[in-house]
């Protein structure tokens, strides 16, 4: 059984830095699988936040480009989201999803509130 665990996250001033991390464990073949940042802020639609290929290639919203970094370490099978300069509209439950050949797996989420 595949299981995602976050954690780094919550309450910080506008303008400061968080680190969240996701551990990864079972059978799953991590050095291959895309690995997701999503989040989802209360009343609203849970949104892509980061992506990670198996090459290390990233992807960011919009919204966070130039604030927000993923990594990974296949060796630690862990995925981070450094997120700086935060704003309160970055309030949000953070999820870490994996996709690997059609199968999606899902942290529990962890909450990261950023007061003004």
């Amino acid at each position: 059984q595949v299981q995602l665990v976050e954690s780094g996250g919550g309450l910080v001033q506008a303008g400061g830095s968080l680190r969240l991390s996701c551990a990864v464990s079972g059978s799953i073949f991590f050095s291959i699988t895309t690995m997701n940042w999503y989040r989802q802020a209360p009343g609203k639609q849970r949104e892509l936040v980061a992506t990670i290929t198996s090459s290390s290639m990233t992807n960011y919203a919009d919204s966070v480009k130039g604030r927000f970094t993923i990594s990974r370490d296949n060796a630690k099978k862990a995925v981070y989201l450094q997120m700086n300069s935060l704003k309160p509209e970055d309030t949000a439950v953070y999820y870490c999803n994996g996709v690997l050949v059609g199968n999606d797996y899902w942290g529990q989420g962890t909450q990261v509130t950023v007061s003004s």
